[in-house]
């Protein structure tokens, strides 16, 4: 429904930024300055008015062809927002950059993160000069092709592991690139919660895997307290034998058939390093080489342990990130509270998280009733993915809650308020939104009929589907996304909500894709809702997530589904 007497889009968006302290521009469709903010044009070393109206490839020339002209470009074409860090050389500042596309033009905000990028680089170079001199070290004592393969090799490991978040992956990673370089066969232990497993295994004769699994999977509970591996993370040192007798493997071994194992291989030296990273010990590497490779060289003894410490610090951070990734999803899924169920209203909620990249971000839904008996309906997004976008996902949702529940006010006010905490409490954040209300005075109710008020500060609109299963895209002016300190009105949209109609509310995630437009995905989105708009409300909203995530969930989804029943059910 179109109300009148509202500004433009695109005149909220520019009048939404005024006196923001983070530096903002908005490019129109022919790349021009349409309104730059105070703080942006002084970051620029320039003033507003030298700004406006220039077009930004004039303006700066250094950006065309440049991560900035790919980034604008694309997220102008596709309405998926992005963020990036790009170093700008005529004013010698690194820029933390956000994108994102409104319907008064390409929004961009942009910090000067010259300062941090200059300390990481300093870190990364005098950490990467350590590490050099430690190599360089090790090489200089063996001859050069042999310590060129070793370095290959630290590398190798270093990539393999870093590129996978799944720890046991990683530790077969490193099993694998270990043999048959250090040694004959290996074996990789792993301690988590005070429990050893041996995970990686690798043999450089493929025939003798099948010997080292055997060995490993009975290795653990048969150990003596003055085997090699116990005695390593005990001491938390290196254990090396480089002359492994029978007696000293009975000695170490306490059950037959694993000592068996062990004498099929063939070990005649051993060395163990302990995998400790951040001072914390949590597993160990185990080299073995056979009688025919005999004892360990100088060299290999300290190419393993760095092998082993990059080996540890990769999996540390495996096991920190997999952490972060666990506390993120059980954060945002225990702040996303179940909805109200109306007697004569079927509300139906589904989280998505991300399978594709990072996978924790800031959507969330929220349903509840006013003291008055409207039901209040909210869907958001925060900007980012990570546990930080998660947290403030939670301070926005009680934001909002709070004020609609308190204030009982339209859902344009109820955002206008939200904007207004949000700046006024330094949360540093931009975030879509839509709150909705379903009203029914007491004549309404007499007369059966429902009506759905709700207001969008940025995000996507909902969808209505009649009755008859007509599928209706609702329409009402966008405000500003919250995080702005928009000032200004924002505006309500109003609809009947029939009996037997479904109202979808539901985040970017659910429609849009990298690699096609805003409209396509919108359609098809449309089309899917239609296919299953006979269904019941559950199967409907996994329907939904079934036929448009088929390929995986590029951005998490949230998505909540109302059904209008006859009222006084």
């Amino acid at each position: 429904m179109t109300v009148t007497g509202a500004p433009a889009p695109s005149d909220l968006l520019m009048r939404a930024v005024e006196g923001m302290a983070r530096p903002l521009f908005v490019l129109d469709d022919a790349w021009r300055f349409s309104y730059m903010n105070p703080s942006g044009a002084a970051l620029l070393g320039e003033t507003v008015g030298g700004l406006v109206g220039r077009v930004i490839w004039e303006a700066y020339p250094e950006t065309v062809g440049s991560l900035f002209e790919q980034t604008y470009r694309r997220v102008a074409a596709t309405g998926v927002a992005e963020g990036f860090e790009a170093w700008f050389a005529p004013l010698g500042i690194w820029f933390q950059v956000d994108a994102f596309r409104t319907d008064g033009g390409l929004v961009v905000t942009y910090d000067d993160v010259t300062a941090r990028r200059q300390e990481q680089l300093a870190r990364a170079e005098a950490a990467a000069a350590r590490e050099e001199e430690a190599v360089r070290a090790a090489a200089a004592a063996e001859e050069a092709a042999l310590a060129g393969r070793h370095l290959m090799l630290l590398g190798d490991i270093s990539q393999a592991m870093t590129s996978t978040l799944d720890v046991e992956e990683a530790v077969h990673r490193f099993a694998d690139r270990v043999v048959p370089i250090l040694a004959d066969w290996c074996l990789v232990s792993v301690v988590e919660d005070g429990v050893r497993r041996d995970i990686g295994r690798a043999h450089r004769d493929p025939a003798q895997l099948a010997a080292v699994d055997r060995y490993a999977d009975l290795r653990v509970r048969t150990n003596r307290p003055n085997a090699p591996v116990p005695t390593s993370l005990r001491e938390g040192t290196p254990v090396v034998i480089q002359q492994l007798t029978d007696e000293a493997m009975a000695s170490m071994v306490g059950d037959a058939r694993a000592l068996e194992a062990l004498r099929v291989l063939q070990p005649s030296a051993v060395a163990v390093y302990p995998l400790i990273a951040r001072e914390e010990l949590f597993g160990a590497l185990t080299l073995v080489n056979g009688p025919e490779r005999g004892p360990f060289t100088d060299l290999e003894l300290r190419t393993a342990a760095v092998a082993s410490f990059r080996a540890a610090l990769a999996l540390d951070n495996a096991r920190l990130a997999s952490a972060q990734v666990r506390v993120a999803e059980r954060l945002q899924r225990s702040l996303l509270s179940d909805p109200v169920q109306p007697d004569d209203l079927e509300v139906a909620v589904r989280y998505r998280p991300a399978t594709k990249g990072i996978a924790i971000g800031g959507d969330w839904y929220d349903a509840f009733q006013q003291p008055d008996g409207d039901t209040v309906l909210v869907i958001g997004d925060v900007v980012g993915h990570d546990l930080e976008a998660a947290a403030t996902m939670g301070q926005l949702k009680t934001t909002v809650r709070a004020i609609a529940y308190d204030r009982q006010e339209p859902p344009a006010q109820v955002l206008g308020r939200a904007d207004r905490a949000v700046a006024g409490l330094g949360v540093a954040t931009l975030a879509t939104a839509l709150v909705g209300r379903i009203e029914s005075g007491d004549e309404d109710r007499a007369a059966g009929r429902r009506r759905l008020r709700w207001a969008s500060a940025g995000h996507p609109m909902p969808m209505l589907v009649q009755p008859d299963g007509a599928v209706v895209d609702l329409d009402a002016p966008v405000g500003p996304p919250l995080g702005t300190d928009w000032r200004g009105p924002r505006v309500d949209g109003v609809a009947e909500l029939l009996p037997g109609s479904t109202l979808l509310l539901f985040t970017d995630g659910l429609f849009e894709r990298r690699t096609g437009d805003l409209d396509t995905g919108r359609d098809r989105l449309r089309a899917a809702v239609a296919a299953l708009a006979g269904e019941p409300l559950a199967d409907l909203c996994d329907g939904l997530l079934t036929e448009l995530l088929i390929d995986g969930a590029e951005d998490d989804v949230a998505l909540l589904a109302v059904r209008a029943h006859p009222a006084g059910r």
